[in-house]
């Protein structure tokens, strides 16, 4: 891993609001711990074992499974946000259909999108089950952590 690779990360952590982060390769090990989140403090620890390989190290993401959820008070709506700073794709590849559309039928674990951070393509699954009501972000746009991508109605 280069250390413009480890610099995109800790920014990329930083930014994400996440308090650590642990990421084991096989030629290195990086732990990133944010000491608050407001001064942008960060800690990075280092440790390469005794036998290094030369081969590319596969870049990698703060961890994030899901889209965070939140529902809104002036509606039944549910918000589905980005759990990651990244690039939005609404579909899989630019030959493929899109993941979903206004009116498309939800339910929980279904992918909605992918997001791209550091050259890994992160799945964005369905925390809910119901209906798109809206999507909020463009294809192929840049989204930050926790910017909503797509309004859910569970009815």
């Amino acid at each position: 891993m280069e250390l413009k690779d480890i610099q995109s990360l800790i920014k990329f952590v930083t930014k994400s609001g996440a308090s650590e982060v642990k990421l084991e390769m096989e030629d290195v090990k990086i732990t990133i711990r944010t000491a608050d989140h407001n001064k942008g403090e960060t800690t990075f620890i280092q440790q390469m074992p005794q036998m290094a390989s030369s081969a590319p190290a596969p870049a990698a993401a703060a961890p994030a499974d899901q889209a965070p959820v939140e529902t809104k008070e002036e509606s039944n709506l549910i918000t589905v946000k980005s759990p990651i700073i990244g690039t939005f794709y609404r579909k899989p590849s630019p030959d493929k259909p899109m993941f979903v559309e206004v009116g498309t039928v939800i339910g929980e674990g279904d992918v909605l999108c992918v997001i791209e951070a550091m050259k890994l393509f992160n799945e964005i699954e369905s925390e809910v089950s119901g209906k798109i009501v809206k999507i909020l972000v463009d294809d192929a746009s840049p989204v930050e952590f926790d910017q909503p991508l797509f309004l859910v109605d569970p009815s």
